[in-house]
């Protein structure tokens, strides 16, 4: 039988590298002792750093289909969410529709990335394609189900947090909550350390290239950013992984370069040799332009979403109305036109500091356990 912890972290599911599972390494340094429960844990998958931890994960993460990807599971996890039983005093719970779900023993704080995006934004999550498909068919059966189990996991909660200020609104919005305070999550990545260059990426560096970093979902919009920067007769970058990944190469010309499975180092290199980083998704939060401005690297962004907090038009980035190739081409060609001071961009990152969401979140922390 598993002792009880003092505090325990929890997360949906750690299997991929991406803005969450960042949050949870910044939770992991602030808290380096804590059990981390999840749902299903890829080491492969996601950062190394996790090796170190203690991870506690439901008996379902031993089928390798499932913890490669997850979203497989969907019918499965309202069932495996609620049978993981988080024993610690408390808990801090990263989440976007599983984690705050678990059963814990004490009080809660979620740190919400968004409500649940196959309940309350399904059309966004499957994406155009998707809508029709079998795994959309099967999404909107089961939505009222899942929409009960969502709204029974809220009420056990003690506190809930938003990343941004548009999933603030949602939360308020979706949940009928009042007292939802605002925590922005640490970019991460370090311009100190070695850099190491991308295998097959090398030759566009030499003339410098776009940056796409983002999973490959159909909200992410990497086909418009593809179809743009062949457009502008732009080298383009790719970095990520996901269900669109065949269907993006197929589009791609020799311009582009796909990447996954990075490491910081690599990571490092992809920004220090980018001209623009083109971010056309509509984001929760959108850690990549902070990433981007520590490096001195501009962002063409949607005007929507997480953007709204991380970017400064005209200091760090240029917004547009839609994510379009027409849109997104005028964008890259005024960004790389433009001169831009690379100690603005950096002190707008800087905001976003590791220290600073370490004080909030141990604040908030404290005044739920007391409360």
């Amino acid at each position: 039988m598993t002792e009880k912890a003092p505090i325990a972290i929890a997360h949906d599911y750690l299997t991929q590298k991406g803005g969450a599972e960042r949050v949870i390494l910044a939770l992991h340094r602030i808290w380096p002792d804590a059990p981390i429960y999840t749902t299903f844990y890829d080491p492969e998958g996601t950062f190394p750093e996790f090796k170190d931890a203690t991870i506690i994960t439901s008996p379902l993460s031993r089928v390798a289909a499932l913890r490669k990807d997850p979203r497989r599971a969907l019918p499965l996890l309202p069932f495996i969410s609620s049978a993981v039983h988080v024993k610690a005093d408390k808990a801090v719970v990263s989440t976007s529709g599983w984690a705050h779900g678990f059963r814990y023993d004490g009080p809660t704080l979620v740190y919400c990335h968004t409500p649940a995006r196959w309940v309350y934004l399904l059309d966004d999550y499957l994406g155009e394609d998707g809508q029709k498909s079998f795994k959309g068919r099967v999404a909107r059966a089961l939505r009222p189900a899942l929409k009960r189990w969502d709204a029974a996991a809220v009420k056990k909660r003690t506190k809930y947090v938003a990343n941004s200020t548009v999933v603030k609104k949602r939360i308020e919005d979706v949940y009928g909550m009042t007292d939802v305070d605002l925590v922005f999550p640490p970019h991460s990545v370090s311009t100190e350390g070695p850099q190491d260059p991308i295998p097959g990426a090398e030759h566009i560096a030499e003339e410098g290239y776009l940056l796409s970093v983002a999973r490959l979902m159909p909200y992410k919009h990497v086909d418009v950013a593809i179809q743009a920067a062949e457009r502008a007769g732009q080298n383009l970058l790719v970095i990520g992984k996901g269900p669109e990944e065949a269907r993006l190469r197929a589009i791609a010309g020799e311009n582009v370069v796909f990447a996954q499975d990075l490491t910081d180092a690599q990571l490092r290199w992809a920004y220090a040799h980018a001209k623009a980083l083109i971010a056309a998704s509509h984001e929760d939060f959108g850690i990549t332009p902070l990433e981007a401005s520590a490096w001195g690297v501009p962002t063409v962004a949607l005007k929507a979403g997480g953007y709204m907090d991380t970017i400064v038009e005209g200091v760090n980035g240029v917004f547009v109305d839609t994510p379009t190739e027409d849109a997104v081409a005028r964008g890259m060609e005024w960004v790389l036109r433009r001169r831009w001071d690379r100690a603005a961009m950096q002190a707008q990152a800087a905001r976003f500091s590791k220290n600073e969401f370490r004080q909030r979140v141990l604040a908030l922390l404290e005044a739920c356990a007391n409360s």
